[in-house]
């Protein structure tokens, strides 16, 4: 995985560099539960810092990653659905997610660098968003989020339904999420393949189709 973020990191730097003065390079890399397209963002993001720290002519422009978890609802907002019950086992669902705010962002992104924007984080110990965690400065000039159209590049990374299932019930047990396998296989099958389908078939077309790595180096 390491060689794929290299190269991709190398191509935004590259693409960067033909954007005006206080212009974002904008990149959404999305896929289905388990495609492995976190672990990618955050990589890649890494060593795109990497190479513009070593360029003075860019320095100190960098890149960040924001992440999509930011914009789910509350679970008081889940709570006051009209089936509290299946909002919360959905949690991840299209319709769990404040999407006029996030597409409010992106285009808040899309303005000239000229001032901080906030964007929000997920506290995982609260299970709830916190409001303007993440500072995008000016010198953050290539932004890594997840998918919309606004975006310059939108990158899917693909992945078997097979392959997707079995990460995804291997990191529901090692992480907590569910407590025994048979939890983590209905939680799979119940929760995240439909948020995947969703995803998929709703997708905007890509600029860039990435094949997903099982790299042992990196957790799920």
């Amino acid at each position: 995985m390491d060689s794929t973020a290299e190269d991709l990191a190398s191509y935004l730097v590259q693409q960067l560099k033909l954007k005006a003065v206080g212009e974002r390079l904008l990149v959404a890399i999305a896929g289905v539960p388990a495609s492995g397209k976190s672990t990618l963002a955050e990589l890649v993001v890494a060593k795109i810092n990497a190479l513009l720290a070593a360029d003075s002519a860019t320095h100190p422009t960098s890149a960040i990653l924001v992440g999509l978890d930011g914009w789910h609802l509350t679970r008081a907002q889940l709570d006051a659905m009209p089936d509290p019950r299946l909002a919360h086992d959905r949690r991840g669902a299209h319709w769990t997610f404040d999407g006029p705010s996030y597409v409010e962002f992106a285009k808040l992104l899309r303005q000239p660098a000229t001032a901080v924007i906030t964007a929000p984080s997920f506290d995982h110990a609260m299970k709830d968003p916190t409001p303007h965690a993440v500072s995008i400065y000016p010198s953050h000039r290539l932004v890594v989020i997840e998918g919309a159209q606004l975006m310059d590049e939108r990158w899917w990374v693909q992945v078997g339904l097979e392959e997707a299932r079995r990460r995804l019930v291997k990191r529901h047990v090692l992480t907590g999420v569910a407590k025994d396998m048979e939890e983590a296989i209905w939680r799979a099958g119940q929760n995240d393949e439909p948020n995947g389908k969703f995803i998929a078939e709703n997708l905007y077309q890509p600029t860039r189709i990435i094949e997903s790595l099982d790299d042992p180096k990196y957790t799920l």
